[in-house]
């Protein structure tokens, strides 16, 4: 047995109201769910990226809980990777300018295929790259 395919990825905030506005109006997901306070989840492709509050998602759920999700976060700046073609990546570049996010780096990894690095607000590091760079 092995996994198929990744369904979901997490990343965890500090501010779940800047992280809305980053993912909604800079990154353009639509927003799937949300509460207060805790997560949002956003569509993404075939899959859902969760962004949680990571201090809430230590708290263990009641022992009634309907849905006894286990505690779990991180500590510190998570990474995530968007795909994208060469020609998506040229218009991410002067999409993200226009919004004034800052492009941390931009390179041509020696295997082939580019990749840019952004920082959501909370310090996670964003990667748009060609799916090459995986052999993809």
């Amino acid at each position: 047995m092995k996994p198929s395919a990744i369904l979901e990825s997490a990343l965890y905030v500090t501010d779940l109201t800047a992280a809305e506005e980053f993912y909604v109006d800079i990154l353009g997901l639509t927003l799937l769910g949300k509460v207060d306070g805790r997560h949002l989840f956003f569509r993404c492709g075939p899959g859902v990226l969760l962004i949680f509050n990571a201090e809430a998602t230590k708290i263990p759920p009641a022992p009634d809980a309907r849905l006894p999700v286990p505690p779990h976060g991180t500590v510190g700046e998570g990474h995530l990777c968007f795909a994208a073609t060469a020609e998506e990546l040229a218009g991410w570049k002067a999409h993200l300018e226009a919004k004034r996010i800052a492009i941390e780096s931009e390179f041509e990894w020696p295997q082939g295929g580019c990749s840019i690095y952004i920082r959501d607000p909370s310090g996670n590091s964003i990667e748009f790259a060609e799916p090459r760079i995986w052999g993809l």
